[in-house]
């Protein structure tokens, strides 16, 4: 199967890989992505295939492909680094909320209701202003 994403390095990459190497531990995940890319890359000394690499730094082939990925289309420093985590939004509900609904599911149900449903709390939490929506 061809490679979709090709591994190209410019010297100053080799450099930053380089660096990289000489600066952190060994085991770290960075240095192993940067032994790997330098491994992978067409324009270096090694040139290794995808099961070379594999056997070498402990990498899956699926890991690597999302690796030499990241690289084509992001840049270096989030190849080696790794992608951004994502930022959750804040908790709507609060201790003090959850503890208002504990106690809306509790009392009697509304004039014309047997039971409650989802959306009859959902509107009455939002008709008291526990919540916005």
């Amino acid at each position: 199967m061809a490679k979709k994403y090709r591994v190209q390095l410019k010297a100053e990459e080799r450099a930053q890989s380089g660096q990289l190497i000489e600066s952190r531990d060994s085991k770290s995940p960075q240095v192993k992505r940067a032994y790997a890319l330098l491994a992978a890359d067409e324009n270096g000394d090694k040139k290794w295939t995808d099961q070379q690499i594999k056997q070498t730094y402990g990498l899956s082939i699926a890991g690597l492909e999302r690796l030499r990925e990241r690289l084509v289309t992001q840049d270096l420093n989030t190849a080696l680094m790794g992608k951004k985590r994502e930022v959750f939004p804040e908790k709507l509900f609060t201790g003090e909320v959850e503890a208002k609904l504990i106690a809306l599911r509790c009392s009697k149900c509304p004039e014309g209701y047997n039971r409650r449903t989802l959306q009859l709390l959902a509107d009455q939490m939002v008709s008291l202003g526990y919540v916005s929506t």
